[in-house]
Parts: C-alpha cells; structure tokens; sequence
C-alpha cells in the first residue's frame, strides 16, 4: 500500500528533519532510506524532494554544502542546524498529540484486526 499524497505531505518535513538528525545526507541517498525505512509505502521522487530541501533551507533548518564523493563526483548534502532540530522536537511533539489522539480513538485495537483479517 502507497501513502497518500496528504499524508506525505504533511509528514515530510519532520521526516527529512529527523533523518537529517541522525546523518547528514543528500537527495538521492534520502530518497533510497526513506524507501527502506518504509518498507517501499513512501516513493518519494526528485521532483517532491529538492523543493522540500530548498524550503527548509530558507528557513535555516537546514544547510547545505559540497562533499566529493569517492567517485571523484561533488555531491550536495544537507545537515540539520540548531533552528532545525528546534523544530523537528516541536513537531515531533505535535505527532505525539496525533497518535495519542489515534490511540485514544482504538487505532491500536482497530489496526491489529484488520492484520488478523489479512492473516486468516
């Protein structure tokens, strides 16, 4: 099953922020560890990515500089800033809300009988 786009949306910005956290990186190897990290559900793609990276950038939550990698090509990374990891922990907490909320509402108890739907 793919993510909607809606939720992709609103879920990318935190997401780039926390892998960006754990390690700098550039676009394609975001793109290849966002894919592993969901088990193939997010395909995010160039053309979603570098406009995300360039906006968090003017934000200065993120910057970015040149590595040469060891192809001898220049490759583009980006790594967290101190206003980027700010936010990432004030969204972060906003996601908490969301899935207590979740939570709250069964989403545990509702999601493990649609896997135990699946399995019979």
């Amino acid at each position: 099953m793919r993510i909607d786009k809606e939720l992709t949306a609103a879920s990318v910005v935190p997401l780039l922020l926390l892998l960006l956290e754990q390690e700098e990186s550039y676009g394609y190897r975001i793109i290849k560890r966002i894919r592993e990290c969901s088990q193939g559900h997010w395909q995010w793609s160039e053309g979603m990515l570098y406009p995300v990276l360039h906006r968090l950038e003017q934000r200065k939550w993120i910057e970015s500089f040149w590595h040469m990698a060891e192809s001898g090509r220049r490759r583009k990374y980006y790594r967290l800033t101190a206003l980027g990891r700010k936010e990432l922990h004030r969204q972060l907490e906003q996601w908490r809300m969301i899935y207590g909320t979740l939570s709250q509402l069964g989403f545990e108890h509702q999601s493990q009988e649609k896997q135990d739907e699946r399995e019979e």
